[in-house]
């Protein structure tokens, strides 16, 4: 069965999205605690396309949504595959997975949506992955290689037996492009310092992980040419540690939204009668995300480029100072 759902209001925010129910065909251990879990439709031959970098939401029976990359081949659509690392000291989605979720089961789960695309240019591609990061990665790595482009991926892991889809890797994709990182094999250890020095002219990086991992690439890659870099975090960064200030927010018809200092802009705008559709509300899924007109925000999120930080806001956890004027 396929339901269609749309929030609506006096504005209106968003596309809405195909919730399916779909049939868990497979779930198989990996290393490092990660359930692969392998989804089909019960009636349909095909799902929904997606193309590398993709992720999907998974309904939980609490309420919860959590997003989870594709991690299969976008060129076989008999089936969506993700894999999910059990985090005991998270939200609770990925504990629940790891211990309800078996072959026969249903989840509720979403229409494929991508934050994280796989630009097509013709200069070589580098691809890097920490831990659990290789979900998406991998997709783009299969992508690549069947398209016959220049690529390489490094695969950085605390050891070759805490390492998801390693099999799948050494498997399928060609020795010669991949390098494997282990803490625990000294003569793997590759440093990104000297990995991202010096950049090619055309060159385009792709990388997801841990969030360590995620600020030390994004350290090493301060001096890349803007558009080069491009990154999803499982986890928003963090922060300073300052307590939150009050804000305001104001729509384009001049109706004044205040946040208070305890409350998101996101809970905020929907007292206000703002119906935004949001998902992870944690700020790495984009799924609320919004424009911004005039003012100074303070983002805290996990999905916006430098560039589209200028103009674009993340409610469900970014702040403003002052007064933030928002396309609403």
């Amino acid at each position: 069965m396929i339901r269609f759902f749309r929030l609506t209001s006096k504005i209106d925010m968003a596309s809405p999205r195909i919730i399916m129910k779909l049939t868990v065909t497979a779930a198989r251990k990996e290393p490092g605690d990660v359930l692969v879990i392998d989804l089909k439709h019960t009636r349909k031959p095909l799902l929904p396309p997606f193309e590398p970098g993709s992720h999907v939401d998974v309904h939980l029976p609490d309420g919860k949504v959590r997003q989870y990359s594709l991690c299969g081949d976008p060129t076989d659509l008999s089936r969506y595959t993700i894999a999910v690392k059990r985090e005991d000291v998270g939200r609770g989605g990925s504990a629940w997975i790891h211990e309800a979720v078996a072959a026969g089961c249903t989840l509720p789960v979403s229409a494929p949506r991508n934050h994280f695309p796989l630009a097509q240019r013709e200069g070589p591609t580098l691809l890097l992955a920490g831990g659990i990061g290789i979900t998406p990665i991998l997709a783009m790595a299969r992508a690549l290689e069947r398209q016959g482009m220049t690529y390489e991926l490094h695969y950085f892991t605390r050891s070759r037996a805490l390492a998801p889809l390693l099999s799948v890797i050494e498997r399928e994709l060609d020795s010669s492009t991949v390098w494997l990182h282990f803490d625990d094999e000294p003569e793997t250890r590759q440093d990104l310092e000297s990995l991202l020095t010096t950049p090619s002219s055309d060159a385009q990086l792709y990388y997801c992980g841990p969030p360590g991992f995620m600020a030390a690439v994004d350290r090493a890659t301060a001096h890349w040419p803007e558009g080069s870099v491009h990154f999803e975090a499982f986890q928003p960064p963090e922060q300073d540690g300052a307590p939150p200030e009050p804000f305001t927010i104001t729509l384009r018809d001049g109706t004044v939204v205040p946040v208070a200092a305890d409350t998101t802009a996101l809970a905020a705008l929907r007292r206000a009668g703002v119906l935004l559709m949001a998902s992870c509300e944690n700020g790495v899924c984009g799924t609320c995300e919004c424009g911004i007109l005039e003012g100074q925000p303070l983002h805290r999120d996990a999905v916006l480029s430098k560039e589209a930080r200028t103009h674009r806001f993340i409610p469900c956890i970014s702040r403003a100072t002052g007064v933030l004027r928002l396309d609403l």
